[in-house]
C-alpha cells in the first residue's frame, strides 16, 4: 500500500560526513525497526513493488538509514494516525508501534547540524532578468501590440530563454541541475548584446552616464572606458575584483585605436557578462577548504537573491566591501531594509507564487483584467504579511483583505470600504489596484485559504483537500491511480448529495489512505462554488446551505462542510477549521513555512543536517507567535546561510583570468 511521503529532508551524501551516531542507529535499527518492517511492510513495500516508491527491504546499511531519512519521518507519522498499513492488514500492536517512533525520536536526536557543501548555480531567469535590469538601469523589452482584453510578456529575457523547471526542492532558483546548453548560450548571447547596443545609444545616455560619469558635448575619453569597466566588472561580478583581473580589461582598451574603442570596448563588457562569473553565483566565492563562515560577498548575494531576487545593490556591496555586513546589528538592518523596500515584493511574486502555486489562477478566467484581480489578491496579501511584520499564521487566517471593483462582489457589505473606482475615459476594460479592507462581515473569508482565486484554481474537494494538504500542512501525496476514475452522477430516481457519492466513489481501500487526509480538509471548503463565490445565504443557519450548480439531482440539497482529521478532531466548517490549523496544528503549519522558506532563500532541498535548525526555528516561532519579519531573520542568522563546506582550497585561484 502506497506510504505518503511527508517533509522535505532528504540526505545530500555527497561529500558530506556521515551522521556521528550512524552505527549505532544501524544497530538500533536492526534489532527494532527492521523486524516490525519485515513482519507488516515489506510485503507491498519492497524491491518487486516499491509501492509508493518506498523499498524497505533494501534498507540495511547505516547509509540507507540515513538516506531514508525523510521516509522515517512518514512512517512515523503513519503509525501515530493509525493510516499505515492499512486496515484490511495485519495491524501492529501499540507497543510496536511506540519501539519504531522511539527509535524515531533517537536517531533525530543523533543528528548534528552541519552546512551545506559549497555549490555555484546558474542564475534563475527571474534572477538573471533582475540582475540585468539593475545592473544596466534599464529592463530589456519586446514592443507588442496588444488587444484589449490580452496578456503579453514584455520581458525580453523572459521571452528569449526557457522557463526554469522547479529543482528538488520545488522552487525554479534550484538551478543546481539545470543544464547550460547551445540554446540557453546563444540567448544569453543576443540578451547581452541588446543590452550593451541600448547602453550605447542616445536614449540610454543617462545610464551610461551613471557609469564613465559626465559626457562634455559626447565625448567618449579613454578615462571614461576605464572608469567603465572598474565600475561595471564590479557590479556585474558582484564582488570586489583584485587589480589583476581588471588590468587586461582596461589595456586591451587603451591599446585600441580612437576610432575602435567604442567597439572594443563593448566586446569587453561582453566578455565580462558571458563569463560564468555573471551568469553563476559563487564561482568567486575563495578562500581554505573545509567548514567555514561563507565569505561578506557571498553573504551579501544570499541575502539580496533571497529577499529580491536579485544582485546587490550598492549598499550591500560598500559593506561587503568593508567587512560590517557580518556586524549582527548591521546585518539585522539590511535585513529589515530590503524586507520594506520595493524589491522586498519579489517575496511575495516569486517565492509564496511558487510555493502556493499562484500561477495556476491564471487559467481559471479568460476575462485578462477579472484573473489579474484574482492573482493579485494573494500576492498584496502576502507583501502585507511579510512587509508590515505579521505573525505567520495570519497565513490561515487574517482580518485583512484586498479586493478591487472584480472581486468586491465576494466580499458583500466589507466592499463598501472601497475608495469608487472611476473608470478612465475611453477604456472600457482595465486591471484595476487592490485596496486594503478590514473583514468586519464577511467572516467566510480572511486568510489565504478562501481567497477567491485559491479556491477558483482548485475545484472541487479533492483539489483543495490536496493544496491544503501539501501547500500548507507540508504533506505530499502520491500520485493518484491512473483508473481513479470521476464522481458518478445521480442515477434515476437518485437523489444523492455529492458528499453522499463521493463516498462511493473513494470506497476502494487503497484509494482511502489518501483521501482520509484530503476529504476533511477539501469538503470544509464546499460552502465555496468553483468560482469562489460563498454559497451560503446570511439567513441559512450553519449546515443548511444548498448546493448550487454541482450536477444533476443536487439542487436543494444541504452541503455538509464537517470532517474529521485522522488525528480525531473534528470540525463544522472552515471556520473551525481555521481555528484547528491554528491552535493544535499550528506547530505542523509553521514547521511547513519555515520549511518553505529556508528551502528557497538556501535554493535547495533541505538535507538531515538542516533538521535541528528547522526544529529550533520552529519551536521559536511557535512559543512566540513568530512574524514572518522574525523568521526572515531567523533563516539569515542561520547556520545552512551563513556557513559552507568547501571541498577545496580555492584561495589561490581567486586572482585566476577566466578572460
Amino acid at each position: 500500500m502506497p506510504i505518503i511521503r511527508h517533509a522535505a529532508f532528504v540526505l545530500v551524501a555527497l561529500c558530506l560526513p556521515s551522521l556521528g551516531n550512524s552505527t549505532v542507529a544501524s544497530d538500533d535499527f536492526a534489532k527494532t525497526v527492521q523486524p516490525i518492517l519485515t513482519r507488516y511492510c515489506v510485503r507491498c513495500h519492497n524491491t518487486d513493488a516499491p509501492s509508493g516508491d518506498v523499498d524497505f527491504a533494501a534498507i540495511r546499511t547505516a547509509e540507507d538509514i540515513d538516506a531514508a531519512f525523510e521516509t522515517w519521518e512518514a512512517v512515523v507519522e503513519q503509525l501515530k494516525a493509525h493510516t499505515m498499513p492499512p486496515e484490511q492488514e495485519l495491524q501492529p500492536t501499540d507497543a510496536e508501534r511506540a519501539l519504531v517512533i522511539s527509535w524515531y525520536q533517537r536517531f533525530v536526536d543523533s543528528v548534528e547540524p552541519q552546512p551545506a557543501v559549497f555549490r555555484p548555480r546558474r542564475l534563475s531567469v527571474t534572477e538573471y532578468r533582475n540582475t540585468l535590469r539593475s545592473l544596466f538601469g534599464f529592463d530589456l523589452q519586446v514592443t507588442i501590440i496588444e488587444a484589449e482584453q490580452t496578456l503579453a510578456e514584455r520581458s525580453l529575457v523572459v521571452k528569449l530563454l526557457p522557463t526554469d523547471p522547479p529543482g528538488n526542492s520545488g522552487f525554479k532558483n534550484d538551478t543546481h541541475a539545470n543544464p547550460l546548453t547551445t540554446v540557453v548560450w546563444d540567448q544569453y548571447s543576443y540578451l547581452v548584446d541588446t543590452a550593451i547596443e541600448q547602453l550605447f545609444s542616445k536614449e540610454r545616455q543617462t545610464q551610461l552616464q551613471a557609469f564613465t560619469g559626465e559626457l562634455s558635448h559626447g565625448e567618449f575619453t579613454d578615462e571614461h572606458a576605464e572608469r567603465l569597466l572598474r565600475i561595471f566588472i564590479r557590479r556585474a561580478w558582484r564582488r570586489a575584483v583584485p587589480e589583476q583581473d581588471i588590468t587586461p580589461f582596461v589595456a586591451r582598451v587603451r591599446q585600441a585605436a580612437p576610432e575602435q574603442m567604442i567597439e572594443v570596448l563593448k566586446f569587453e563588457l561582453r566578455t565580462i557578462l558571458m563569463s560564468p562569473r555573471f551568469i553563476y553565483r559563487g564561482l568567486l566565492h575563495s578562500g581554505a577548504a573545509g567548514r567555514r563562515p561563507v565569505d561578506a560577498f557571498e553573504l551579501a548575494e544570499r541575502l539580496s537573491y533571497f529577499l529580491w531576487a536579485d544582485m546587490p545593490d550598492e549598499r550591500l556591496m560598500v559593506l561587503a566591501e568593508n567587512g560590517s555586513l557580518t556586524d549582527a546589528h548591521v546585518l539585522a538592518a539590511e535585513v529589515d531594509r530590503l524586507i520594506t523596500s520595493p524589491g522586498g515584493r519579489q517575496l511575495a511574486e516569486v517565492f509564496a507564487s511558487e510555493w502556493l502555486t499562484l500561477s495556476e489562477i491564471e487559467h481559471v478566467s479568460d476575462n485578462p483584467p477579472h484573473m489579474l484581480a484574482l492573482k493579485s489578491q494573494p500576492v498584496d496579501f502576502l507583501n502585507y504579511l511579510f512587509t508590515e511584520d505579521r505573525p505567520l499564521l495570519e497565513l490561515i487566517d487574517s482580518q485583512t483583505a484586498f479586493i478591487n471593483p472584480h472581486t468586491a462582489r465576494m466580499y458583500g457589505r466589507d466592499a463598501a470600504q472601497l475608495t469608487r473606482y472611476v473608470r478612465q475615459k475611453g477604456i472600457e476594460i482595465e486591471a484595476i489596484p487592490n485596496q486594503k479592507i478590514r473583514l468586519q462581515h464577511a467572516s467566510e473569508r480572511g486568510g489565504i485559504l478562501t481567497m477567491p482565486g485559491i479556491l477558483a484554481m482548485n475545484k472541487g474537494p479533492i483539489l483543495r483537500g490536496t493544496w491544503i494538504l501539501e501547500r500548507v500542512l507540508g504533506e505530499p501525496l502520491p500520485e493518484p491511480p491512473a483508473n481513479v476514475g470521476q464522481v458518478s452522477p445521480n442515477r434515476a430516481g437518485e437523489n444523492l448529495t455529492f458528499r453522499q457519492r463521493f463516498e462511493q466513489h473513494r470506497s476502494n481501500a487503497t484509494c482511502a489512505v489518501c483521501h482520509d487526509r484530503i476529504d476533511p480538509l477539501g469538503f470544509a471548503l464546499q460552502d465555496f462554488d468553483n468560482n469562489g463565490r460563498y454559497l451560503r445565504s446570511r439567513n441559512n443557519a450553519p449546515g443548511k446551505a444548498v448546493e448550487q450548480g454541482r450536477g444533476s439531482g443536487d439542487s436543494g440539497t444541504a452541503i455538509d462542510t464537517s470532517g474529521q482529521l485522522p488525528s480525531g478532531e473534528s470540525f463544522q466548517n472552515i471556520a473551525e477549521l481555521k481555528q484547528i490549523l491554528t491552535t493544535s496544528r499550528q506547530e505542523a503549519v509553521i514547521r511547513n513555512i519555515v520549511e518553505k522558506t529556508m528551502s528557497y532563500a538556501l535554493c535547495r532541498k533541505l538535507t538531515i543536517y538542516d533538521q535541528p535548525v528547522v526544529t529550533s526555528i520552529t519551536r521559536r516561532m511557535t512559543e512566540s507567535n513568530g512574524t514572518w519579519r522574525d523568521l526572515f531573520h531567523a533563516i539569515v542568522n542561520s547556520l545552512p546561510f551563513r556557513e559552507t563546506i568547501v571541498l577545496r582550497d580555492t584561495s589561490a585561484e581567486a586572482s585566476d583570468n577566466t578572460n
